[in-house]
């Protein structure tokens, strides 16, 4: 099994919205794959609390497959595209790492 977990800072505001309105609708839009995209075997999106660490990362997505060759037909899917594309728009960082379980 990989485990592929990224983070993601966003810019505090974007696309005309808040860095928390972003952070929900990226949540939302993410959360969403799991029922389209049949390789997702888990996949769960935490929001940094408000209160926490502006050093800290603002989304964690944390997400199963059963191979290396299911997250690589994962990242080419339209719908994950279509949901990167609006992360891309709203982001400063990025970080990921994919590992075996």
């Amino acid at each position: 099994m990989i485990k592929h977990l990224v983070m993601f800072k966003l810019s505090e505001e974007a696309e005309g919205r808040s860095k928390a309105e972003n952070a929900r609708i990226i949540k939302e839009q993410l959360e969403a794959l799991q029922g389209v995209i049949p390789e997702i075997r888990r996949m769960e999106v935490k929001i940094n609390h408000e209160a926490a660490s502006g050093e800290n990362y603002d989304i964690l997505l944390e997400s199963e497959f059963d191979s290396l060759e299911d997250l690589q037909r994962y990242a080419i899917h339209p719908d994950h595209l279509k949901a990167g594309e609006y992360v891309s728009k709203v982001r400063t960082a990025r970080a990921a790492i994919d590992y075996e379980v």
